[in-house]
C-alpha cells in the first residue's frame, strides 16, 4: 500500500506555539467559555461557499481541543467533496457512508490520528443521496453514539449556500461556527449564510473570519456573538 501524503500541514500539530495555533486556542476558549450553562457538544464547521477553508478550521479547531485533553471526533460530512482524509492523510476507503448506508457500528469506521485524543470518521464513497443519509434515522443514532463517547464531535460540512446538507446537520448540532473569507467574501453573502442558518434556527455561536491580514493565508479572527452580526 502506498503510503498516503498530507494535503495540508496542520499548523496545531507542526508549530503549536505559533502566533496562528494560539489564535486556534483562543478559538477553542472562547467556544467553552461563551457557552459554559449550555452543552456544546456537537459543533458544527460550515462557510458561505467553498474555499474559505472551513475544513482546515474544523481540523485544527479538533487539534487544540484534544490538547486539552478532550476526547475529539472530526465527523467529515461534506458528503459530496471531502477533505478531512487529505488532511489526516487516512483512508476514504470507509467511512460515515459506509456506517449509514451498511449499519456499520461507529467503531467500524473511526480513525486514529497522531494527535492523542483525536479521532476521525471520514465521509467515506460518495453517495447518491447525501442529504437523505444526513437525515436519517441512522445518521441521529450514529451521533447519539458519538455524544456517549466523545466529549467534542466536530463536525465540517458543505457550504451553507451550496445545498442543503449543511442546514441539515445544523439542526443536529448544539452550536454552528460560520468561517468566512475576508478576502472573497462580500458581506451580502455572508448575511445570506448566517439568515440560513437561522432559517432552521441553528445555534450559531461565532464566525471565523479568514485571511484578514491577505499576506498571511493561515490568520484569522474569531467573533463570538455571530447572531446580531456578520
Amino acid at each position: 500500500m502506498s503510503r498516503l501524503i498530507r494535503k495540508w500541514n496542520l499548523i496545531t500539530e507542526r508549530n503549536p506555539k505559533s502566533p496562528i495555533s494560539e489564535g486556534y486556542r483562543m478559538l477553542r476558549t472562547n467556544i467553552e467559555f461563551s457557552t459554559i450553562n449550555d452543552k456544546m457538544q456537537i459543533i458544527m464547521v460550515t462557510s458561505s461557499k467553498p474555499g474559505e477553508g472551513k475544513s482546515i478550521t474544523c481540523a485544527n479547531m479538533a487539534v487544540t481541543f484534544a490538547q486539552a485533553n478532550k476526547r475529539v471526533l472530526v465527523v467529515d460530512a461534506d458528503l459530496r467533496k471531502p477533505a478531512q482524509h487529505h488532511i489526516f492523510a487516512i483512508s476514504n476507503h470507509k467511512g460515515l457512508t459506509t456506517a449509514l448506508l451498511h449499519q456499520k457500528e461507529l467503531q467500524d469506521v473511526i480513525q486514529h490520528t497522531n494527535t492523542e485524543n483525536l479521532s476521525v470518521v471520514t465521509a467515506g464513497p460518495t453517495p447518491p443521496n447525501p442529504s437523505e443519509l444526513l437525515s436519517s434515522t441512522q445518521m441521529g443514532a450514529l451521533l447519539e453514539t458519538m455524544r456517549e463517547r466523545y466529549d467534542v464531535i466536530i463536525i465540517d460540512t458543505p457550504s451553507i449556500m451550496s445545498v442543503t446538507d449543511a442546514q441539515i446537520v445544523a439542526t443536529q448540532s448544539d452550536g454552528v461556527v460560520l468561517v468566512i473569507d475576508s478576502g472573497k467574501v462580500k458581506k451580502e453573502l455572508a448575511l445570506r449564510a448566517k439568515a440560513s442558518l437561522e432559517h432552521v434556527q441553528a445555534n450559531l455561536i461565532g464566525v471565523v473570519l479568514n485571511n484578514i491580514n491577505r499576506n498571511h493565508s493561515d490568520s484569522y479572527s474569531y467573533y463570538y456573538g455571530a447572531s446580531n452580526e456578520a
